[in-house]
């Protein structure tokens, strides 16, 4: 490295941490991304810069929904195991938030100290990234619609995230979601080692597949899949009668091992975390335990105590993420554990500006058992009517429309007897909101 360049790396580290500095104590925001798009600014290839000097390498987590709590369990792991892991932990998954992540681990003159970097990464830009930070692993969850004004539909993903891992080393290794038909055709293209992981459990097979599906048809030739069940969404065991193409053969037991949290979204999210952790050569005993005590990250599964009673917030941001958590929502009812429920929809950019996917959303499942259900947020007329037309004849849901998102919180709160949860379903930007309420000051 020049001295040219030894030179702006030190001012863009140096500018990096005083923004960061100040955000804090002016108590602005978590400075999880402004300090990396000032530095970027500042030198253009600090992202590549700083990524090779990851000492093991860097490990990318993408995929439609999960990201935040999977990196999370991985980096949980690690540290116990004894190594250094640097990591975007507030879910800032752009550029700008990669590059903070990597600063907050150098000293002032730009050298960083890391065994592992566990970097979410949004599915849109990992493709963008692959060219300056190529990672030793690469984890790709699942692949569901989500905002689609920004990303489009899965195929477009699925071909862009297929040309930019090809170009990647050999000795990279990509761990991948067996069950999802997308995503197990593309490990099948791949010239790199591709482990599959997903779920050997029929008895958690679904119903019915669900309204909210993406990738029913065979990728590789286009026919219908026949399934011999589905566990969420499009995801499950499947097989194309037309071409031949099946789900990739699984390297991870699934009931060998216990999940984190509530919902099957989370056995997946474990399964991928214990995958990864195995390869870099974490004890299972080490896995066990971490698994076992692990804390839901912000919004995701979280749980509070408000006013002496049990809050839970379950981010649902997309069709699958909300007939998920109402599965989950729905299985806490039938143990008497909630009969009260806060909707908050939102469309600002984090959420995606086009909310018509509530319309594919199964919230019959939530109304018809019952409870109260309060709806809120930017959106709140959208999701009242969504829930309105979910109620069938002679339902005995109650449904409560307020728009201040605080006094919609007071209301289901009120509304929650003691000894429940409230469970708490907001997209994104309210979910940050709702979290504000909660945590920063007195709600009643």
């Amino acid at each position: 490295m020049s001295f040219f360049d030894r030179f702006r790396l030190g001012v863009a580290v140096a500018v990096a941490k005083t923004v960061t500095a100040l955000v804090r104590s002016l108590r602005l925001g978590a400075a999880s991304v402004l300090p990396g798009e000032i530095a970027r600014r500042l030198h253009p290839n600090l992202l590549q810069l700083l990524s090779r000097q990851v000492k093991h390498g860097v490990i990318f987590i993408a995929g439609t929904n999960g990201k935040t709590t999977t990196s999370l369990l991985l980096r949980t792991m690690l540290e116990r195991q004894g190594w250094r892991i640097a990591h975007n932990a507030a879910g800032a998954n752009l550029v700008n938030g990669l590059m903070t992540a990597l600063l907050a681990n150098t000293n002032l003159i730009g050298q960083l100290s890391a065994d592992y970097a566990i970097l979410e990464v949004d599915e849109n830009i990992l493709p963008k990234v692959l060219p300056s930070i190529q990672p030793k692993f690469i984890l790709c969850l699942n692949l569901f619609r989500d905002q689609l004004d920004r990303y489009g539909e899965v195929d477009t993903i699925s071909q862009r995230w297929k040309e930019a891992i090809a170009q990647l080393p050999k000795e990279t290794v990509v761990i991948l979601n067996g069950d999802d038909p997308t995503l197990s055709y593309l490990g099948q293209q791949l010239p790199q080692r591709v482990l599959s992981f997903g779920l050997s459990e029929p008895e958690a097979y679904l119903d019915e597949i669900p309204h909210a599906v993406d990738s029913i048809y065979c990728p590789r030739c286009g026919h219908s899949l026949d399934y011999q069940g589905v566990y969420l969404s499009h995801q499950g065991d499947f097989h194309c009668p037309s071409c031949g193409f099946e789900k990739s053969k699984l390297a991870i037991d699934s009931r060998k091992w216990p999940q984190i949290l509530i919902g099957i979204y989370n056995k997946y999210n474990t399964l991928a975390a214990v995958l990864a952790a195995q390869e870099i050569g974490v004890d299972a005993d080490t896995l066990l335990d971490t698994i076992k005590n692990f804390h839901a990250a912000f919004g995701r599964s979280e749980e509070l105590e408000v006013a002496g009673k049990k809050v839970r917030i379950l981010l649902s941001k997309n069709p699958v993420a909300l007939n998920e958590t109402i599965r989950a929502v729905n299985q806490q009812r039938s143990n008497g554990g909630s009969s009260t429920t806060l909707m908050v929809l939102n469309d600002r950019t984090p959420d995606g500006t086009d909310v018509s996917w509530i319309w594919d959303v199964d919230t019959e499942k939530l109304v018809e058992k019952g409870g109260t259900v309060v709806v809120s947020g930017d959106r709140v007329y959208d999701m009242a009517l969504r829930i309105r037309y979910s109620q069938a004849e002679g339902n005995v849901c109650k449904l409560i429309v307020k728009e201040d998102l605080q006094d919609a919180i007071a209301t289901a709160l009120e509304h929650t007897p003691t000894g429940e949860t409230l469970h708490i379903l907001p997209t994104y930007s309210a979910m940050l909101e709702v979290r504000g309420i909660l945590t920063g000051r007195q709600i009643l």
